[in-house]
């Protein structure tokens, strides 16, 4: 919630609910406690990055595409140089960049991302992130 930089995806709100459901455990109806949150970001029009690029020519002028390049990487710069303490997103592709109607980039889905105070260092040493297709 506190990163605000015209190139992250932007929170709109959230939803908490507590309450309770009824399931069917060992052949009998119980109640259970649920919790359910959602986070709910800005609607981006031109979906996310890996819809427009492929290996054949994907229409993007060039004038289009260094303002992807650069939003991303002033979105990067600002995640880990910007915030109080550095944001390290750990999952970023195409299809984690989103586009609005005038192909603005926006990172987003910081579901793998982690916080590191900027005094700190830190060494990751497993394998974090989506695996990649081949």
């Amino acid at each position: 919630m506190t990163a605000q930089h015209p190139n992250i995806t932007r929170l709109i709100g959230y939803c908490y609910y507590l309450g309770h459901q009824r399931i069917k455990y060992n052949d009998e109806y119980v109640f259970a406690h649920v919790v359910e949150k959602f986070l709910c970001f800005e609607y981006l029009k031109s979906g996310s990055l890996d819809k427009h690029i492929s290996d054949e020519s994907c229409g993007l002028d060039w004038h289009t595409r260094f303002k992807i390049i650069k939003g991303v990487s002033e979105g990067l710069n600002y995640l880990h140089n910007g915030c109080k303490d550095s944001i390290y997103h750990l999952d970023l592709k195409p299809g984690n960049i989103l586009l609005d109607k005038n192909m603005v980039p926006k990172i987003g889905d910081f579901g793998l991302s982690r916080l590191f105070q900027s005094e700190k260092t830190h060494i990751t040493s497993k394998f974090v992130g989506t695996v990649g297709r081949s």
